[in-house]
């Protein structure tokens, strides 16, 4: 474990061998968040001058860009445009050539930042853009060449997902039909948000948007961060994407991580701080 708020770079080591493991139940040891940070940490992501990158935020899956809505104004009253793309949820190549396309009306430095099934999209869609200068990975996927979202989810213990899953058909605009995955409203507080109020996750619940199980098992290209220098904010109470399978995935990508004790798969609506600070850290390594 590595406390809140503290980068350190992991050794790989023999985590790769673990890929094997099958899905099963798993808890996080009890720890205490530290302070959350605040707007304080503005000054030092507005000295130096220059530009400041536009920082651009993609939802991924049960969510929309409203998730974003804490980390976009402590940002904006930071001083750093921000933009939060609708990610269209349909399939991987076309999600991420849409956010690609987003990346590619901003003329000045970009940060991207991916929570979730977020994280996969641009690890692919910052490809080919000169101006990404880092990615930040919230509680996401980082895949490797050939590797799918649900792949990478079933490879450590401790998700809740596939117990909580249903699925709806949608019709494809070329004919046939589609599959949507839902997380079951009546599961969706104590899988997706356990550390925000029932009162929100109930609306969260109802208004969660789908995402196509194609999409999920659709295998990830070239990764971005091999060229790209990468940040990481772990929730180590994620019962989505298990915490053991983000360390993983930041290790690989030597990515400089955090972890943020007891939170939840929505770490950036329940410590808002605590990801706006690994964005100013990697405008400050960036710039």
């Amino acid at each position: 474990m590595f406390p809140e708020g503290q980068p350190r770079r992991r050794v790989l080591g023999g985590l790769i061998a673990a890929g094997a493991v099958t899905l099963g139940a798993a808890s996080a040891a009890p720890a205490t968040a530290a302070p959350a940070a605040t707007p304080a940490s503005a000054p030092s992501a507005r000295s130096g001058g220059g530009t400041r990158p536009t920082v651009v935020l993609v939802h991924g899956v049960f969510a929309d860009a409203s998730g974003w809505n804490e980390v976009a104004a402590r940002l904006l009253r930071a001083g750093f445009p921000v933009i939060a793309p609708a990610n269209p949820l349909r399939d991987l190549a076309g999600d991420s050539a849409y956010v690609s396309s987003v990346v590619g009306t901003v003329p000045g430095p970009v940060l991207l930042v991916g929570h979730s099934y977020g994280g996969e999209v641009i690890t692919n869609a910052a490809r080919d853009h000169a101006n990404v200068k880092a990615l930040v990975y919230v509680a996401a996927f980082a895949p490797d060449e050939g590797e799918s979202a649900l792949r990478l989810a079933g490879m450590f213990p401790g998700s809740g997902l596939p117990d909580a899953l249903l699925t709806r058909p949608f019709p494809l605009p070329g004919g046939g039909t589609g599959t949507d995955g839902y997380i079951d409203p009546v599961k969706f507080h104590d899988v997706f948000a356990q550390d925000l109020p029932a009162s929100v996750t109930r609306l969260m619940a109802v208004t969660q948007r789908p995402g196509s199980v194609d999409g999920l098992a659709s295998a990830s290209g070239v990764p971005a961060w091999r060229d790209l220098p990468s940040w990481y904010v772990i929730p180590t109470a994620d019962r989505v994407i298990p915490a053991a399978a983000q360390r993983f995935m930041a290790e690989r990508a030597g990515s400089t991580a955090i972890e943020v004790k007891r939170a939840s798969h929505v770490v950036m609506m329940s410590h808002p701080d605590a990801v706006v600070r690994q964005i100013l850290a990697a405008h400050r390594a960036t710039r």
